[in-house]
């Protein structure tokens, strides 16, 4: 586990981790690492610098932080649906980072239950693994990496800190 929940200062509650995403649908392991080692497309995908996506030696690379990683941790301050449908779950958050800054990010979770834990005013804590992309100025941030999202843990409660 790369979130330490036993350091916050309010309960939290694991609700995503990629490694249970990717055990559930193998498939999306094929596909990254297809699109990787397809050098007919030199502007997709991931460059492999750290292992092949899901591979033992990408998981050891972030494990050992050879990997740039990043964590976020915020207070939700909205959610709401992006996207074109109708009525559909809220699939977005707005997050106010501890240092002050505001950021959106998309609510992940594996169990549909756990959706309620991403209320206004509960904490998030989100752990990333930052992968070089192919195409490293199609990042839309300076690392030229694409921001993979390892685990997401939301506070059980209101986050009064």
């Amino acid at each position: 586990m790369f979130l330490s929940l036993s350091e916050s200062l309010v309960p939290m509650r694991l609700v995503y981790q990629l490694a249970e995403e990717l055990r559930r649908d193998p498939g999306q392991v094929v596909l990254v690492q297809s699109l990787t080692l397809d050098k007919s497309r030199p502007l997709m995908g991931l460059k492999g610098t750290f292992g092949l996506f899901g591979s033992k030696e990408w998981w050891s690379n972030i494990e050992q932080r050879v990997m740039p990683t990043k964590k976020i941790s915020g207070v939700i301050v909205k959610t709401y649906y992006s996207g074109q449908d109708g009525d559909m779950p809220d699939n977005t958050m707005d997050v106010m980072l501890e240092g002050g800054a505001m950021c959106t990010e998309s609510i992940y979770v594996h169990d549909e239950e756990d959706v309620g834990f991403y209320q206004v005013g509960s904490r998030v804590d989100i752990f990333y693994a930052l992968d070089p992309l192919k195409d490293e100025n199609s990042s839309r941030d300076k690392y030229g990496a694409s921001k993979i999202v390892i685990e997401v843990a939301v506070s059980v409660g209101p986050a009064n800190v």
